[in-house]
């Protein structure tokens, strides 16, 4: 009975839920986009071209991997317990992660699941994968080496001691810190303990070389300190240079040490970044700014391994004059056999240093390089951009060496863009699916980082509309792109628009509103500082050119902004005019389909904008615009009470006749934080239109949303081009209001009738909309505050059925997003969508089938010694080699050994085969015998052809030889004559 009093109290007379049945909500989780946590660890893969990062654990959930390849290729692997993760490495197609809780796990790209894993024993310091081994070196935080072998899955027997307690037993608190492979030479490795370096040889099973770093008194060392005392810096870092010439050592007082490693192991050069020599004395030292220690180092080379240089994250000067990475440029290593100390020691100097400047005030806390295609050299050859991760847990991405910022859009995936920088807002529209094929912006790009995987057949949806969600990030660029629908997305790439170069300004710029078109492919975005800047796809007049972008202020007016489109865009998303409203941070934004924008103030002011000027066709304040009412109302005692506070918080325009008119029109309905929804009714004016307060209704608090609905069928009666082309006709468009606050929804007819109205007791509404179920009608779905989602029916506000969200973040409830597919879009974490089908059957989030590896993709061989070293006298030892010195002679068989011993004893059981049945082996054979035949026939027939040919020849030679000897004897005949 109270369904059927609703709709009559709505003016409603169908019941547009009828066929939804409670058992359909129930939400499939389809998709999530972003991070779930802070990164920890990245690793890439050059062969495969894939990108893999490893998060930590916190109170949004435990620390995941998340591999992501070219366009939209993904999968995510969840450990089997919460932990996070300190290393991720590639290793031959497989995944190796080390987690926090000391625990090795070896992944299967592919399928998205654990192989195996296993505990180390003790506390992992470091670890160490070669693409060309078999093998997983764990070092310890006691000093200890441990070996897994990853094709057996087993731990060895091999292990190494501490060998710096073993050289000086009084040493106290050593630890290791590094593991390096000779870049050449597998059978040397590089340990690094926190007092000093180590050369181990597998094939003399011994250490080979020790180097200690001591700074004499009177020399000023790294830091400048106690100068006048001997100092051991404790070590923080080694690694090879890329032919294995020389090793460097850091230490954490920003000491870079080279070393030398093929004669004698002598020091030939200690410098830091700016300064050079600093082991030896010097009379007067100067005071040093004081500097934070190295965070990671890279020996980088290009194709050419002797043409080098180092990439240093730290030990920079903390006056905050620089910030980023240092890439010291060394350049072609002199030839070490004819260079003395004095010229390997000008080498080493280095030439260029260029900073790869990071944003002001941000930390590096690690660095990650991108090969172009070889994974040796320590992932450092030929390096083609840099991904630096930040202590607050942001990625940039930076070219090589130059540092230009590479932006994420269309070179990552949508979910690392999240956090480069962090997204803070979100927005979605949906358009026609032809609409969104139709638009791709032209911005010549570099060479992509990432080209591996292949995205798995997904169905496709062609007449549905597409989710295009508007991401805002921390530095005032906003990416668009399609979220999907768990189908194809036919149309992967993304969009953006950098809002600071339209404001011409780079610092303190907050986006708080956008708004997208669904069919004029215009758009709008608010700021803090009151600006509204409006794009439209166009064509960029100034593409290629830096024209000055200066343009004079204009408070309370437009401003043409074309000369700030970017030079680099062809064609896109082009800013073309900014409004400088200025009545406080812009609280709400609307950008319909007919060529109007609407915008609202936090200081209570509202304008809408003719885009066919553009104008402001209308601007008022909320205060204004309720005054009436005020006087018409004097006699109450409400009339005495202060007026709070009120802003706008939501706009939509439609196209439907309000209260007793007998004509539809455009009109514009605001809905504020008070709660008041005003009624603005557009109306033609001359060459323009011109906005008239039509009503306004009062409901309890905050506007949550309006959805102008028509009241037969409850599908959108949003203000189009047709729909308005119609009013010409007197077409007659019966509307109502589906509006929706905190605590109850009303349908009613604008402007200001009261209609049906449900209360949400227990709870408050974050969002809500109405949403259409294909085949089965329409329905109210929202978003509340106890982490549901809920629906109900239509005109009746009956509950059709309830859902929780336990992945939903409680502290951003407010930022969820309903759309009109019936698709919940909310924070899951600081930096990580979930998308979800309300009209599902309640699957849980599933790995995608995308195909991660191409087997046809083969690791190029390990780089070997040169072969002046091989003539020198350095033996070479091959992986097979390094196999038997480390596994031994008893380790067992290989899996694909297995698994071909157990193919050929399954055949000998068989039996032999059936001749009318011929198996791959015997086919094999056939061919080879018959080819055999033939190479014997072909074999005769050149041995006629050779002695036919031998005979011709020795009858040529006797002939020439008869005509020699007849010419001679008639020459001396001839005399006689």
């Amino acid at each position: 009975m109270a369904s059927f009093l609703r709709g009559k109290q709505a003016g409603m007379q169908n019941d547009l839920s009828a066929n939804i049945l409670p058992g359909l909500f129930a939400p499939d989780e389809r998709s999530r986009y972003g991070i779930n946590s802070q990164i920890s660890c990245v690793a890439y893969e050059p062969v495969q071209s894939l990108i893999a990062v490893g998060t930590n654990e916190s109170r949004f959930g435990s620390g995941k991997i998340y591999v992501f390849g070219q366009s939209r290729v993904q999968k995510f692997f969840v450990p089997s317990r919460p932990c996070s993760f300190a290393d991720l490495q590639f290793c031959a197609n497989r995944l190796i992660s080390l987690d926090t809780k000391n625990e090795v796990t070896i992944w299967d790209l592919d399928a998205g699941a654990r192989i195996t894993a296993f505990h180390a024993p003790g506390v992992v310091a470091r670890m160490l994968t070669d693409p060309a081994l078999d093998w997983c070196f764990l070092g310890l935080q006691t000093g200890e080496v441990y070996a897994y072998d990853l094709d057996r899955e087993r731990l060895s027997q091999f292990r190494l001691p501490n060998f710096w307690v073993d050289r000086d037993p009084r040493a106290r608190a050593v630890s290791l810190v590094s593991l390096q492979m000779h870049p050449r030479d597998v059978g040397k490795l590089l340990i690094g303990y926190s007092h000093g370096a180590v050369i181990y040889s597998f094939k003399q099973n011994q250490p080979t070389r020790f180097f200690e770093y001591q700074v004499p008194p009177g020399a000023p060392g790294g830091s400048h300190q106690a100068v006048d005392t001997l100092r051991k810096p404790k070590l923080t870092h080694a690694l090879w240079h890329p032919t294995g010439t020389f090793v460097l050592t850091a230490h954490d007082d920003a000491s870079l040490v080279f070393w030398d490693t093929a004669k004698d192991g002598r020091l030939v050069m200690a410098r830091t970044l700016y300064g050079l020599n600093v082991d030896q004395p010097v009379p007067n030292p100067e005071q040093s700014k004081p500097k934070p220690p190295y965070s990671h180092i890279a020996w980088c080379c290009k194709q050419n391994p002797e043409d080098s240089g180092l990439l240093v994250a730290g030990g920079q000067p903390l006056d905050g004059s620089q910030s980023g990475l240092t890439f010291v440029e060394l350049g072609v290593t002199p030839n070490y056999a004819t260079s003395s100390w004095q010229v390997l020691a000008d080498y080493l100097k280095g030439g260029r240093r260029i900073a790869l400047e990071t944003p002001v005030g941000t930390e590096v806390a690690n660095f990650f390089l991108v090969p172009r295609m070889s994974p040796h050299f320590a992932g450092a050859q030929d390096p083609i951009a840099v991904l630096a991760l930040l202590s607050s847990g942001e990625m940039i991405t930076m070219s090589f060496p130059s540092g230009y910022p590479i932006s994420p859009t269309n070179q990552l995936h949508p979910s690392l863009s999240f956090v480069h920088p962090f997204a803070t807002k979100i927005a979605t529209s949906t358009l026609s699916r032809d609409k969104w094929l139709g638009i791709s912006e032209n911005r010549p790009g570099g060479e992509p980082i990432l080209k591996g995987g292949a995205e798995a057949t997904r169905p496709r949806r062609r007449f549905e509309g597409r989710t295009v969600i508007q991401v805002a990030h921390a530095d005032s660029t906003v990416r668009i792109w399609d979220v999907g629908h768990g189908d194809e997305i036919e149309n992967p790439t993304q969009l953006q628009v950098d809002v600071a170069r339209a404001v011409n300004r780079f610092e303190d710029v907050t986006i708080t509103a956008m708004s997208m078109a669904q069919d004029s492919s215009e758009f709008a975005v608010g700021t803090s500082k009151g600006e509204l800047v409006m794009y439209r796809w166009d064509s960029n007049k100034i593409y290629g050119q830096n024209v000055n972008q200066e343009i004079p202020s204009n408070p309370g007016g437009l401003s043409d902004i074309r000369a700030r489109s970017e030079p680099n865009l062809k064609s896109g998303l082009q800013p073309f005019s900014l409004y400088e409203m200025m009545q406080g941070p812009i609280s709400a934004v609307k950008v319909s389909n007919v060529g109007f924008v609407a915008v609202g103030s936090e200081n209570g002011f509202i304008s809408i904008i003719d885009l066919r000027g553009p104008s402001v066709m209308f601007h008022s304040s909320l205060a204004d615009l309720t005054r009436p009412e005020k006087k018409s109302s004097f006699l109450k005692r409400s009339s005495n009470v202060p007026t709070e506070k009120d802003w706008p918080v939501v706009i939509e325009f439609a196209v439907l006749t309000l209260d007793e008119d007998k004509y539809s029109s455009i009109c514009c309905f605001v809905g504020t934080k008070a709660g008041k929804v005003i009624t603005l009714k557009l109306l033609p004016s001359g060459q323009g239109f011109k906005a008239e307060l039509a009503g306004i209704a009062h409901l309890g608090d905050q506007v949550v949303s309006i959805c102008p609905i028509v009241a037969e069928s409850g599908k959108p009666a949003v203000a189009t081009g047709q729909s308005v082309a119609g009013l010409r006709e007197g077409r007659h468009i019966n509307g109502l209001l589906v509006v929706v606050t905190q605590t109850e929804v009303r349908i009613f007819r604008p402007a200001t009738a009261k209609g049906a109205s449900k209360s949400f007791s227990d709870f408050l509404c974050s969002a809500a909309t109405v949403t259409e179920f294909e085949l089965h009608g329409m329905a109210l779905v929202g978003v509340f505050g106890d982490r549901t989602t809920r629906a109900f029916s239509l005109p009746g506000l009956k509950e059709i059925g309830s859902a929780p969200l336990p992945m939903l973040d409680g502290s951003r409830i407010s930022n969820s997003l309903v759309t009109e597919d019936g698709e919940v879009i909310c924070w899951t974490g600081p930096s990580e969508l979930a998308v979800l089908q309300v009209w599902g059957a309640g699957m849980e989030l599933e790995n995608t089938a995308d195909r991660l590896v191409n087997p046809d993709l083969m690791v190029p061989p390990r780089p070997t010694i040169s072969n002046m070293q091989w003539i020198s006298g350095t033996q070479y030892i091959s992986p097979a080699d390094l196999d038997l010195l480390i596994g031994g002679a008893g380790r067992p068989p290989s899996k694909r050994m297995l698994a071909v011993s157990a193919a050929m004893e399954e055949q000998a059981r068989a039996g032999p085969s059936n001749p009318s049945q011929e198996g791959w082996g015997d086919y094999l054979t056939r061919q080879l015998n018959e080819r055999t035949e033939k190479l014997n026939i072909m074999n005769d027939s050149l041995d006629n052809m050779a002695a036919s040919s031998q005979k011709w020849s020795e009858d040529a030679g006797k002939f020439v030889a008869s005509q020699k000897r007849k010419m001679l004897l008639g020459t001396i005949t001839s005399k006689f004559s």
